[in-house]
């Protein structure tokens, strides 16, 4: 069963969707779905959330802050603070819905939104349990993007910022090329870029609300983050890492990794041979053993 649902979150609105068990008994388990940088609702949140649901585990999944279908100016931010405060405010609605039970509240986080999951888990203890699937650390990824390194990247940044205050126009960058003939023209012929391509810009994966747009000045803040930060000592939370076996040029194999050596109280440690980062956003094969295994985790653990 899904139920769309608006999050409240001061001054605006983050759409959300509530999957929840057909024939669970109350009061529930329920997860909050923390998605990868650029998508919406509809995509890889989604596939995660209505398979915990059809497994007895209801879970919200909504869209960030100045993206898809909910609020917020300037469009196209991806602010990493923001984005955990999201996760916050998603467990405040919860809380208030009858049959779910607010204590047994965790997150799922999956690639960029596995860093964000983290970060909010460390001083939002209601949340209590953390399930990650390719987590990202956008903020490593971030300075390791750059070919002059971040400080240089920084500082174009805070040239364009003002530039940008003197015209009144902000700038865009795409996540991804458009289309696979504008990633091979570009030189960007690697198996992830060709798949994560076909999955968030074709019929495959794709919807309208996704933009595949960041707006430039986000950049600044990811190449400041760091999602771990402290987890060491804050995140006491039981922690589930699911693994891509295939490494690829993500940063996600890593991530997981050192998520799951930093963390206090890590349970389990799954690496799904053959799947590839992208493939773990709706190939059923990998996507239903990874949610098998989440569900375990939060079965035991909520």
């Amino acid at each position: 069963m899904l139920q769309h649902l608006t999050i409240p979150r001061g001054p605006l609105e983050l759409a959300a969707d509530l999957h929840l068990p057909d024939d669970a008994d109350a009061p529930l388990r329920a997860v909050v779905v923390s998605t990868p940088g650029s998508s919406v609702k509809e995509q890889i949140g989604a596939n995660y959330a209505s398979r915990l649901a059809a497994r007895g585990i209801a879970a919200l999944v909504f869209d960030p802050a100045h993206q898809g279908q909910s609020g917020g100016e300037p469009r196209d931010l991806e602010d990493p603070y923001r984005r955990g405060e999201d996760i916050s405010y998603a467990i405040d609605l919860l809380t208030t819905i009858p049959g779910i039970d607010p204590r047994r509240i965790g997150v799922l986080g999956i690639c960029a939104g596995g860093g964000y999951a983290v970060h909010t888990a460390r001083t939002d203890h209601r949340i209590k349990a953390v399930g990650t699937v390719v987590p990202g650390d956008m903020g490593t990824s971030f300075r390791g993007f750059q070919p002059d390194g971040p400080v240089a990247a920084l500082d174009a940044l805070a040239d364009a910022r003002i530039e940008e205050a003197r015209s009144g126009v902000m700038t865009r960058v795409n996540w991804l090329p458009d289309t696979l003939e504008d990633a091979k023209a570009a030189g960007l012929t690697d198996i992830d870029t060709t798949q994560a391509i076909t999955y968030y810009r074709t019929e495959r994966g794709g919807n309208a609300h996704s933009t595949n747009r960041r707006l430039s000045r986000s950049d600044s803040l990811l190449l400041g983050y760091d999602a771990f930060h402290l987890a060491d000592q804050l995140m006491t939370q039981p922690l589930q890492v699911i693994l891509a076996g295939r490494l690829g040029n993500t940063g996600s194999y890593d991530a997981g990794m050192r998520l799951w050596k930093l963390a206090p109280n890590p349970v389990d440690l799954m690496v799904i041979d053959g799947a590839g980062h992208y493939e773990m956003y709706d190939e059923p094969e990998y996507v239903d053993a990874a949610v098998e295994r989440l569900t375990d985790f939060y079965t035991n653990n909520l």
